[in-house]
């Protein structure tokens, strides 16, 4: 509590300084908003534009800090999914854009934090920073926001606003618009712009005057306004007959007093109005299309310079204020940190980053499949091996095999994946299952709540439905189980089949019956972590307002998403199984790899693609392979890899 104590010491020093105005007072002493300034300043505009096109279309990651050297990606977070859609409005970029508008255009922005009902932020509003005002006495830091509005004002505390700002010498608790800065060079370029518009108004095809010799007659005062007249309905405005020659009566001579646009500098003054700008912003300038100096090589350095010097102190900024100011509102978030994705705008062509990991590894570095999923192509047969050339130097040597020992010869090898068939006949079930089990609860669920009104109407009082009065236990894990076990020992009989013939082994080598009781337990296990899932998630749904309607929906979500997704895993788990099972009867050895075979696979998959072990080990997730039930429900829901089966020769 140092910080508190000396934080309020140090406020009792002084007090908040009176905030100004979002205007700026030019030299003439008019005034114009910073927002009009946007609006009409030309330059201010493809500047700060500029600056919020390329952050809004930069992707902002969650990442969690596992070691000084890893970290895992969370894709799913509840920061994650604000951050991509703030508002049901509004996307990332929409928002990331206005939020670098505002900072260009005032130096200060604001979010206000829409709580949801576990009183974590749901959604992030952008507040217009000419209505919010901080408020309290503290010279440091505000107690909180007040945002004005046509219909009155409203005040926030200070943890339900995001504020980001930049430096302001008199006032810490807001920013200082660089528009401020650039004061009378967009005065002059107002100037211009108004007496360009004035030239226009009067159109002025030709700037000098008229001069009559002194012998010339009298002019009357009839005749010298009927010329005026004449002269300018031909000279000036917009009409039809603007800009013909003229006739002089009487001697009188023209003399010019034109200023050229040579003259006046009319393109040089603009082109140094852009440079100002950019150079307040600390924009390279041929991002903003100033390319006289420009060449293909020089923009190319100073594409990396915008992401690295120009952008990625605001990405920094933006970064650390989330990290400090919302990321702490949600549960499970320390060690965790948000970054944006600038990688991606760093990384170069594709052709240098393919020369670049060619050289580092010395040799080729994607598989056949890899590349083939890459271009959305279906894998080939043998495509998961990488070709090394023969040229290719290794250990010294011009060919992998010169002066070196033979290879080691390897026997059959297949990837042990569940048929589509399988996958099919599991889904099926496990739809048919769902349906019943999901009339049956609501059947049961509607009587309990007529059982409950009945009561209340006879004046007893009656507690709400019990999970114990709509859901059966020893009934749906045992209809499961059962369901479970034929779809077990179908899976498994033909894959076993397959592998046998594989391995040209005899029938006899195999004996189903002794996988059967492995089977019937995974089954047991499995169906009671199924309907133990569904058991919490109705007890979440039983305090609904409407819980016939709640639970009916989540049971039409059961029987089609929720099917499909555990059917490929328990397929899978069951192939798997069944593929181990056969080379354990058979006395061979044999090795396991894990294959990923999404393109946008779970990071602790990814980390694992490739990985080998022994038949009768572990792998480093702690599943014997793909789907195994051991898994936790977030490694095996949905996920598509298998695993190759190596056997010793």
């Amino acid at each position: 509590m140092a910080f508190v104590v000396s934080e309020g010491r140090l406020a009792a020093t002084d007090r908040p300084v009176a905030r100004a105005p979002y205007a700026l007072t030019l030299p003439d002493g008019s005034a114009q908003d910073y927002a009009q300034i946007w609006r009409t300043q030309p330059q201010v505009r493809t500047v700060v534009s500029f600056l919020a096109r390329n952050i809004a279309q930069l992707g902002i990651h969650h990442y969690r800090r596992v070691s000084d050297t890893d970290r895992e990606r969370l894709t799913d977070s509840p920061v994650a999914r604000l951050l991509a859609r703030p508002t049901p409005l509004h996307t990332r970029y929409r928002t990331f854009d206005t939020l670098i508008n505002d900072l260009g255009i005032y130096d200060v922005a604001y979010w206000a934090k829409v709580r949801s009902r576990d009183d974590a932020p749901g959604a992030l509003v952008r507040l217009d920073p000419r209505r919010v005002t901080p408020e309290g006495n503290n010279p440091f830091m505000p107690s909180g926001y007040t945002v004005r509005g046509s219909k009155g004002k409203l005040t926030l505390p200070r943890d339900q606003v995001v504020c980001f700002h930049g430096y302001n010498p008199t006032d810490p608790r807001t920013g200082c618009s660089p528009i401020e800065t650039l004061r009378r060079i967009l005065w002059e370029e107002w100037q211009a712009n108004a007496y360009r518009e004035q030239l226009w108004r009067n159109g002025a095809r030709m700037s000098g005057y008229l001069s009559r010799p002194a012998e010339a007659p009298r002019w009357s005062d009839a005749a010298r306004a009927r010329f005026r007249a004449e002269w300018q309905a031909q000279y000036s405005g917009a009409g039809p007959n603007v800009g013909g020659t003229p006739i002089l009566d009487d001697g009188m001579t023209w003399t010019s007093a034109a200023v050229t646009p040579e003259q006046a500098q009319y393109l040089e003054a603009r082109k140094l109005t852009r440079e100002e700008v950019a150079a307040s912003f600390h924009v390279p300038l041929p991002m903003v299309g100033i390319l006289e100096h420009a060449t293909f090589s020089n923009i190319k350095e100073q594409h990396k310079q915008l992401y690295q010097d120009c952008l990625g102190p605001w990405l920094v900024m933006i970064q650390e204020d989330l990290d400090l100011q919302l990321t702490p509102d949600f549960p499970d978030t320390a060690g965790t940190y948000l970054e944006f994705n600038l990688a991606a705008k760093l990384a170069g062509s594709f052709e240098e980053q393919a020369a670049q990991l060619s050289a580092s590894v010395g040799a080729p570095w994607m598989t056949r499949n890899e590349a083939r999923a890459r271009q959305n192509l279906p894998q080939v047969d043998g495509g998961d091996e990488l070709v090394t050339p023969l040229n290719v130097l290794t250990g010294g040597q011009a060919s992998p095999v010169d002066s070196a020992p033979p290879p080691k010869r390897r026997g059959p090898r297949f990837k042990a994946a569940p048929l589509p068939e399988h996958v099919t006949r599991a889904e099926k079930m496990l739809a048919a299952f769902f349906e019943r089990q999901g009339k049956a609860v609501v059947s049961a669920l509607g009587a309990a709540v007529t059982d409950a009104n009945a009561a209340h109407r006879a004046g007893r009082r009656k507690a709400d439905p019990a999970l114990s009065e709509v859901f059966d236990d020893q009934r749906w894990d045992g209809e499961l189980s059962a369901d479970l076990y034929a779809v077990n020992l179908q899976i498994a009989h033909s894959t076993a089949q397959a592998t046998v013939d594989q391995l040209d082994l005899d029938e006899d080598d195999y004996d189903q019956d002794r996988a059967s009781g492995w089977l019937a337990a995974n089954a047991e296990r499995t169906a009671g972590a199924v309907n133990g899932a569904t058991k919490r998630r109705l007890i979440d749904l039983l305090a609904d307002d409407d819980p016939v309607k709640a639970i009916t929906e989540l049971f039409l979500t059961y029987a089609t998403a929720r099917a499909a997704q555990l059917a490929r895993s328990h397929a899978t788990g069951i192939a798997g199984f069944a593929t181990s099972e056969v080379a354990r009867q058979s006395g061979r050895q044999a090795t396991k790899t894990w294959r990923v075979r999404s393109t946008n696979p779970r990071p602790s998959h990814a980390r694992m693609n490739g990985e080998t072990v022994p038949l009768d080990e572990r792998f480093s997730n702690g599943g014997m392979w793909p789907g195994d039930s051991n898994l936790d429900e977030d490694e095996r829901a949905g996920c598509t890899c298998d695993i190759d089966i190596e056997f010793a020769d």
